[in-house]
């Protein structure tokens, strides 16, 4: 009996690769066009890196006119969480980073090179695995646990490396004739790869990002299909990459280690190999040190920590163009309004260490993200988030949604619009004192500044309000009158005028709308402080005051 016959005993329903090919065409696209994809186990929750790699690979297929899919890599089904597969691509959709080709929602096919869930492959992993059966480059091996424990055991007493290579393999050259037999006596068996591979010998790889690197050819006899008839990681992969047509695989660098056999993989099955870009890990601050961002540690690897922040997506992806490519922040710079998809961005300028994680300059791209937003959309932004996570902040804004959009429109459209909201959950702590009930339930201390006499700020207070105030003036109108205040009480009308005869005046127009403005709103620091009162409105004014 030859390999054919083994093939056909292991496999017996495996259809020829030939279909396969036909089935899978090369895809019709342009020259350079990239064909990537994300490819995530549903293990857990959606990982921040799963969402920087996304952005990374659909940036690249969109600048080139090519295709970005997401496919489903659950063959280690004893791992996976239910619901996680919908979690992936509603946190890809809520980022506009939703794939040209991955499942829909009821579990069909969007496109014409799936399944995109590899547990629904198992027929075309068999057939390719039974084709390297037939021409000898895979096996079947009956080695148990035990028998593996007892390997491993014995290569650590020799000081040898461990693992499935060389003269270890007891079931490499087992007759034909003997395989066949166990497998009609019902005995378990694995497939494993017949590697050609020698690590005396060295194989040369250059990686998009990393550039050249050169590692020795893998030996092992990897495992690639399971007992239960499902591919190994490694070789679905392969399968999957070659079937989908993909050209450029873009993927963490914990996966650098695994070219050898990657590329052995591709071929051995007679592939074309794509090229890899491997991106360095999110890395965090730690003591000191650096480490790479922990699902168990850092509530902020999650990307559903973003959304119960209300941390906008807009800025997430801004910060996370940002780590990755070092031109961006240079070329956003220049180009404040222009939309990212008009940025160019070259993996070659991808840092080859890990990028440092940093909430605080996220926080501050947010800032800066939200302040282009129009009055409109903040308030949409905040109803949607509030009536999740904050009731409160939605009953308030809600009650009055008109009013609301005023407190949200103080100081946005400005040449320098307002930056006191770097998430929405810091939405109600910035507007709160705009609402009267809420004015008159708080306990907040009053800020005052440099003036804290009671009586003159009683006196700044009374005269503002009993000889100047109109709800009705313009902002320069008012803005002289807050100096010809300043002038009848003592103070400067102008900072300058105070900062070149800090002797002669008690301070300046800014310390007096600074008293006005601590009444007002018991705050020291706010927008503007003119359309604050003109939102506010007389009645509410005179209630504060009071």
């Amino acid at each position: 009996m030859g390999y054919k016959e083994l093939a056909d005993l292991i496999f017996p329903e495996a259809k020829d690769i030939s279909y396969y090919e036909e089935k899978y065409p090369e895809r019709d696209l342009k020259e350079g066009a990239i064909v990537t994809r994300f490819a995530p186990s549903p293990t857990g929750f959606t990982h921040i890196g799963g969402l920087y790699q996304s952005l990374v690979a659909k940036k690249m297929a969109r600048q080139t006119e090519g295709v970005f899919f997401v496919r489903i890599e659950d063959t280690d089904q004893k791992r996976e969480i239910e619901n996680a597969v919908s979690e992936i691509l509603n946190s890809l959709a809520e980022y506009d980073l939703s794939p040209d080709e991955t499942l829909n929602e009821d579990g069909t096919d969007k496109g014409n090179y799936g399944p995109y869930l590899q547990s629904k492959r198992k027929d075309i992993y068999q057939a390719y695995a039974k084709s390297l059966i037939e021409k000898g480059l895979a096996y079947p091996c009956f080695c148990s646990q035990e028998t593996l424990n007892e390997i491993r055991e014995n290569q650590e007493k020799a000081k040898q490396r461990t693992g499935y290579y060389g003269k270890w393999t007891r079931c490499r050259n087992m007759p034909i004739d003997m395989a066949i037999e166990k497998i009609k006596n019902g005995e378990d068996y694995i497939i494993r790869l017949k590697s050609p591979g020698n690590p005396d010998k060295k194989i040369k790889h250059k990686d998009v990002i990393k550039g050249n690197i050169e590692f020795p050819e893998n030996d092992q006899d990897v495992v690639i299909i399971k007992s239960d008839g499902l591919p190994t990681y490694h070789f679905a992969h392969a399968v999957d990459d070659h079937l989908m047509r993909t050209n450029l695989v873009i993927r963490a660098d914990e996966w650098v280690a695994s070219v050898p056999l990657h590329l052995q993989l591709f071929s051995v099955l007679g592939f074309k190999p794509p090229r890899y870009a491997h991106i360095a890990p999110i890395m965090k601050e730690d003591g000191g040190n650096k480490r790479k961002l922990s699902k168990r540690k850092d509530p902020e690897a999650a990307v559903s920590y973003y959304r119960e922040e209300g941390i906008p997506k807009e800025a997430v992806i801004e910060y996370l163009m940002n780590i990755a490519n070092s031109n961006f922040e240079s070329w956003r710079k220049g180009n404040k309004e222009k939309p990212l998809d008009e940025f160019k961005f070259e993996l070659n300028k991808m840092g080859v260490s890990g990028a440092l994680f940093d909430m605080v300059k996220l926080l501050d791209v947010s800032k800066t993200v939200i302040s282009t937003f129009t009055a409109e959309e903040v308030l949409n932004y905040v109803l949607d988030w509030s009536k999740v996570y904050d009731s409160e902040l939605y009953e308030l804004i809600n009650r009055d949604k008109e009013y609301s959009l005023k407190v949200f429109g103080i100081e946005r459209g400005n040449v320098k619009p307002r930056k006191d909201i770097s998430k929405w959950s810091d939405a109600k702590q910035s507007i709160i004192y705009m609402f009267d009930d809420k004015f008159k339930e708080s306990n907040e201390e009053y800020e005052y500044q440099k003036i804290t006499d009671k009586e003159e700020i009683d006196k700044i207070v009374n005269t503002y309000f009993n000889e100047y105030f109109d709800i009705n003036d313009d902002k320069e109108t008012w803005f002289n009158k807050m100096k010809d205040l300043s002038e009848k009480l003592g103070y400067a009308r102008e900072v300058k005028e105070y900062k070149a005869n800090p002797d002669g005046f008690k301070g300046h127009v800014g310390d007096i709308s600074t008293v006005i403005r601590v009444k007002l709103t018991r705050r020291a620091n706010t927008p503007d402080l003119y359309e604050i009162m003109k939102v506010l409105g007389e009645d509410s004014i005179k209630m504060r005051i009071k």
